[in-house]
């Protein structure tokens, strides 16, 4: 247990708090990640918020990207994602999830340092898993390659594969083992679409 503590990201450490070892692993009904009979992480939506310091000092600020800046990048972030899952006819909760990824990366990581869009596509693909409506990698990078000629203004090409195409598909497996490792494998996303409709 204190390994996993030790190796999840800033994110997670209320989640872990909630889950002593001595607990003997989640009650029933809990809404834990269980692994072995322990509960490693709680996700509730009391404590999936992000403290205050954290929003108001993020890893982009301390890059020296301005707030308005970084909440512009987000934003276009998360309209590539749904954008994406559209033409790729993902479910909404899908998007919903990679949309929530992105964010959460983002709050443990620098846009400076990270291409937003390479991260884009990478939490489409892993949100596509993570909900059981998998999509091929190669579709992914199709869609985001339309969605770029779409914003640019220019004539649809098809994508030409070549080294480049396999560099970028290399680059976006990388973002995704990326997003992964930063959010400790932690991955499951609680909605609040059944809470708010109810």
């Amino acid at each position: 247990m204190a390994a996993a503590a030790a190796g999840a990201s800033g994110l997670m450490a209320p989640a872990l708090a909630a889950c002593s070892s001595g607990s003997g692993g989640a009650a029933p009904g809990s809404q834990g990640v269980l692994m072995g009979g322990d509960a490693l992480v709680l996700i509730t939506l009391e404590n999936c918020l992000l403290p205050d310091d954290k929003l108001r000092f993020t890893p982009s600020m301390s890059s020296g990207l301005d707030i308005d800046t970084e909440t512009g990048l987000r934003v276009v972030g998360c309209e590539l994602i749904q954008a994406a899952g559209i033409l790729l006819r993902l479910p909404q909760v899908a998007m919903a999830t990679g949309q929530v990824l992105f964010q959460r990366f983002f709050y443990t990581k620098s846009f400076v340092k990270h291409s937003m869009e390479h991260v884009s596509m990478a939490c489409v693909h892993l949100a596509s898993k993570i909900e059981e409506a998998p999509r091929r990698i190669r579709d992914v990078i199709n869609v985001f390659h339309r969605l770029r000629h779409l914003r640019e203004k220019k004539k649809p090409v098809p994508l030409v594969l070549d080294q480049e195409y396999v560099n970028l598909k290399n680059q976006i497996i990388k973002a995704e083992r990326r997003v992964l490792k930063e959010l400790g494998f932690c991955v499951h996303v609680k909605h609040p679409h059944k809470v708010g409709l109810a």
